[in-house]
């Protein structure tokens, strides 16, 4: 999950008192304490009353619903810091008898003082006018006055009405004048579970302007301070007035439009899919519009961000501790939000290793002439039969194979050779060139990438200078960077390039017992857009890498048929950010693989023990300067902060694998059986057991 906050009071440009909500209605209850310090000196009587002090209730409870105080206790109004705007709007004398039914009183409110009231509430800097009232359709002077409001950008919220009806109240239909500029919502009530009030008007032709709210049973003070519940639209459109207000209060940068648009599309969809003649656009939902929405970005850059995933770390990172990564990012709307990047970095669960060693059903043929050695790797087709697809070879060569990898090499004169391959890596080919065999482990290989890869083509020499020999190698390929498959049966891989360069230099030697063949090769990898075989996105700064490696190998062939050899490697890589991103960063890793072999233990057959550990990150990660404070006033970012992003696991994979072979009716049997501690580098993961019993036969 990711954990988002509006940003709110802790931006400069948000001053975290809340806006002006204006309500008129018919007054506020002065001797309550739910307003207490939040009436403004510009709330007034606009029809003649003595003051604003409510005779009948329904302006404290409307007002109530929309700002009443926080104070842990009962309930509180959705715009709790609102200063409100009181505009007394009632007739003298007709509330002064209304008896308390919890439904809407009967004060009678004419059109010239609300119009006097919407006027009064722009001077009073209103960002919203709540008008929980209803009737005819509007005089000219009333929509001219909400004609003037909309100019300055104030949202106008109008309740539908209560006579159930297929249309709003004709006092609505401003909502369609050019006057209201698309800045006035009529408000319908709803209850449990989303259902449409049976007393609410439907959105019927006011649908485009309709937003529904909770209208019934809604528990708020009367002008007695006494606690009533009520139902109504009137108390539907102080939520949405309320959800406004607050809205305005956090992004100080949205305009009028910005919160009209944004409340009608996070709103929950109900009824008929879209925009319908019942719930209109359908039913506020405050959480929602409190997310970010559409395009996200880092703030003070272009880079895009994902509320998911950011990033997916390789093998070689497994478990490590990211975070935290506290920064700021934007909507679509320039709202600032809070977010800890390192939640939305994944940790790839490592491949199943017995499964990916063994579910290539391959074949391979070799000829060798004069100098020249020529091998072919062949797949077979899921019917068992050996399939043409995309072959390397011309289409009256390949009629009963797939070449899919292939080695060539040449031997020139007595100190020189050289082979190229395709879809085989430059240290396989290498070790060819050189006539370095390796056993036969299934799981605990040697170290090759040390991450998903796929290499398309190499290509190595080797010159003896005396008794040494010196290989250098060039190497193309895809690193296969894991991330969520986007749909059903599509690929969890994302392709990347690198290329690789390499300088080895061999030799053997002649031991008290036996022979010592040894190997010592430096290599520089550069991958493109991943990081030891780890995709990071642009909200992560999508950091390309250069790693430089040091490995060292050995194999000592004692005598009677026994080997003993092993590997180690070094490397050191340094990251750097694109996209705008400021950041860089280093890493240290290693790999090491030990083994005994022994040939010829009854006859024609050999066992053979290793333990090797994969390519892991021992110490280092990314280092970020990251934006953790924005300027509404100027829309920039205040303060960057240096952030870590640690990859070095807790877990150590471990890998620890016997193996038997043994000729057997013209072919080979060979059984494996492994144990890999923290696969992947996850210390949290049980160990990998597993075997396999295989029989190979010539073509």
């Amino acid at each position: 999950a990711v954990s988002m906050n509006a940003l709110a009071a802790y931006t400069k440009g948000a001053t975290g008192k809340g806006v002006n909500l204006a309500v008129i209605d018919s007054g506020i209850d002065l001797q309550s304490n739910e307003f207490t310090g939040r009436i403004s000196a510009e709330s007034q009587d606009v029809a003649g009353n003595a003051s604003i002090d409510d005779e009948g209730g329904h302006g404290t409870a409307v007002a109530f619903t929309a700002a009443g105080r926080r104070n842990d206790t009962g309930t509180h109004g959705v715009a709790f810091d609102a200063t409100l705007v009181v505009l007394r709007a009632d007739r003298p004398g007709t509330c002064a008898t209304e008896g308390q039914t919890g439904e809407d009183t009967g004060c009678k409110f004419g059109t010239t003082a609300i119009a006097q009231g919407v006027d009064a509430a722009r001077t009073a800097g209103a960002r919203v006018i709540n008008m929980s009232l209803g009737g005819a359709t509007m005089p000219q002077n009333l929509i001219d006055a909400i004609g003037r409001a909309t100019a300055q950008g104030i949202i106008v919220v109008i309740a539908a009405g209560n006579d159930g009806s297929d249309n709003p109240d004709p006092f609505t239909s401003v909502a369609g004048n050019p006057a209201a500029r698309n800045l006035v919502i009529v408000a319908g009530s709803v209850g449990t579970g989303d259902v449409i009030s049976s007393f609410s008007d439907r959105a019927g032709t006011g649908a485009a302007h309709y937003l529904a709210a909770v209208g019934e049973r809604v528990r708020a003070p009367d002008q007695n301070d006494t606690a009533f519940l009520w139902s109504g639209t009137s108390f539907a459109a102080p939520q949405i007035s309320g959800a406004i207000a607050l809205l305005a209060q956090a992004f100080p940068n949205l305009s009028g439009a910005q919160i009209v648009d944004l409340l009608f599309r996070t709103a929950r969809d109900a009824g008929t899919a879209g925009v319908d003649g019942i719930y209109g656009n359908g039913v506020l939902d405050l959480t929602r519009a409190f997310q970010p929405v559409g395009v996200t970005s880092v703030a003070g850059s272009t880079l895009g961000v994902s509320l998911a995933s950011n990033a997916t770390l390789s093998p070689p990172m497994g478990d490590a501790t990211t975070g935290p990564l506290g920064t700021v990012i934007l909507d679509s709307y320039a709202r600032a939000f809070a977010i800890d990047l390192a939640r939305t970095i994944d940790r790839a669960a490592p491949a199943p290793a017995l499964g990916m060693a063994l579910q290539g059903r391959q074949r391979t043929v070799a000829l060798a002439a004069g100098g020249m050695t020529v091998s072919l790797t062949l797949a077979a087709r899921p019917d068992g039969g050996i399939a043409v697809e995309r072959s390397m070879m011309r289409a009256d060569q390949a009629a009963t194979a797939q070449a899919i990898a292939g080695t060539v090499m040449q031997q020139l004169g007595e100190r020189t050779s050289f082979g190229i391959a395709v879809s085989q890596a430059s240290g396989a080919l290498g070790a060819q060139l050189i006539g370095q065999p390796q056993p036969a482990f299934l799981i605990a290989g040697q170290s090759g990438a040390g991450f998903d890869s796929v290499a398309r083509s190499a290509g190595a020499v080797r010159q003896r200078i005396g008794g040494i020999g010196i290989t250098a190698s060039v190497e193309d390929g895809s690193v296969l960077a894991r991330r969520d498959a986007p749909l059903a049966g599509m690929s969890g891989y994302r392709r990347s390039g690198y290329d690789r360069v390499a300088v080895a230099a061999d030799a053997h030697w002649d031991a008290p017992v036996g022979t010592l063949a040894t190997t010592l090769g430096v290599s520089r990898l550069r991958e493109r857009d991943t990081l030891l075989g780890a995709r990071f996105d642009g909200g992560l700064g999508g950091p390309r890498a250069r790693s430089w490696f040091v490995d060292a190998d050995a194999r000592w062939t004692v005598g009677g048929g026994w080997t003993i050899g092993g590997g180690w490697r070094r490397g050191w890589t340094t990251a750097a950010m694109q996209g705008g991103m400021t950041g860089s960063g280093r890493l240290v890793t290693s790999a090491f693989a030990a083994d005994v072999g022994k040939d010829g233990v009854f006859g024609r057959d050999g066992i053979g023990v290793r333990v090797a550990q994969p390519l892991r990150v021992d110490r280092g990660g990314l280092d970020y300067l990251l934006p953790t404070n924005w300027d509404y006033a100027t829309q920039r970012v205040t303060d960057w902060t240096p952030q870590r992003l640690n990859l070095a696991p807790g877990g150590r994979e471990l890998d620890v694998e016997a193996r038997y072979r043994v000729a057997m009716g013209g072919g080979d049997l060979q059984t494996n059986l492994f144990w890999r501690r923290d696969p992947g580098n996850v210390a949290a993961l049980t160990p990998d057991v597993g075997a396999a019993v295989r029989y190979a036969l010539g073509f």
